[in-house]
């Protein structure tokens, strides 16, 4: 596909999705949502990515929605382009639940795993992705903010669900209520994120760690994990315990697992399909 607002990259197993529209700190778009969604549909079916990241060109990772269509809602009045900005569907893939199949929590379907490189501040609808990712690396230069109380706005596109599981509804209630700007060692201490890295070694850090993820651990394996702990977000303990127990033994039959224990017995690199 063109890619007007977003870039995309595929190296060393790993797919690079970056927003791109640095002078506006990649303020969001319908155009960029659907490159996004697009490009990590991509990558998703690629079998030679193993590992998806998303980050943002410039000092940025993403501004929110962008102001100027915020601004003509708020002279116009809601219309066609609010209910757009406010529409939650986009289509039906089966087997998934319908949770993780609304406008922006559809990242955690992804069969593989994505990681949100926040390189600058992800403030709004900007912070509502990185929830929606697996795993969120932040540059000391990293701020995060929900912006939409001093907007007149609320918690937007199911934040207030995501939100509280990842830091607890004390700190969840606490940047909806205020605002204000959380930065990254900060953000660290919350749990919000996963590590911090230096601005200049951002970018190398993140993606080498997605390379360990692509090179030395069976992509089944973080396929079949994603789905488990997504799902135990709904399930009984019990469930949860009767559901690993029947997946353990599909992997018991599976190459990876053949794999992971010849490798690990030969003292060699693995060599894992995803089969």
């Amino acid at each position: 596909m063109a890619h007007q607002e977003t870039l995309y990259q595929v190296t060393d197993r790993v797919a690079t999705i970056t927003l791109n529209r640095p002078d506006k700190l990649n303020a969001w778009t319908g155009t960029m949502e659907q490159e996004v969604r697009a490009s990590i549909h991509e990558a998703e079916q690629d079998p030679d990515v193993r590992v998806i990241i998303l980050t943002g060109a410039g000092r940025g990772f993403c501004a929110g929605a962008d102001m100027s269509l915020l601004g003509e809602i708020a002279q116009k009045g809601v219309g066609e382009r609010a209910s757009a900005l406010a529409n939650t569907s986009n289509g039906q893939r089966a087997g998934v639940r319908p949770d993780f199949q609304k406008k922006y929590s559809y990242f955690p379907s992804i069969q593989k795993p994505v990681i949100a490189a926040v390189n600058g501040p992800a403030v709004g609808l900007g912070f509502v992705i990185t929830l929606y990712c697996d795993l969120r690396f932040a540059s000391d230069a990293a701020r995060f903010g929900t912006a939409f109380a001093r907007r007149g706005l609320i918690a937007e596109y199911g934040l207030a669900w995501m939100l509280p599981r990842l830091i607890g509804p004390a700190n969840a209630l606490d940047m909806l209520f205020s605002a204000r700007l959380v930065e990254a060692n900060e953000a660290l201490r919350m749990g919000l994120v996963n590590r911090v890295f230096p601005q200049d070694q951002f970018l190398e850090g993140v993606r080498a760690y997605a390379k360990e993820l692509a090179y030395s651990v069976s992509p089944r394996s973080m396929r079949v994990m994603k789905d488990q702990v997504y799902a135990a977000m709904f399930q009984t303990l019990s469930e949860a315990f009767e559901s690993s127990e029947q997946e353990m033994l599909q992997s018991l039959q599976c190459e990876d697992f053949k794999e992971g224990v010849a490798h690990f017995l030969q003292k060699r690199a693995p060599a894992f399909t995803g089969k």
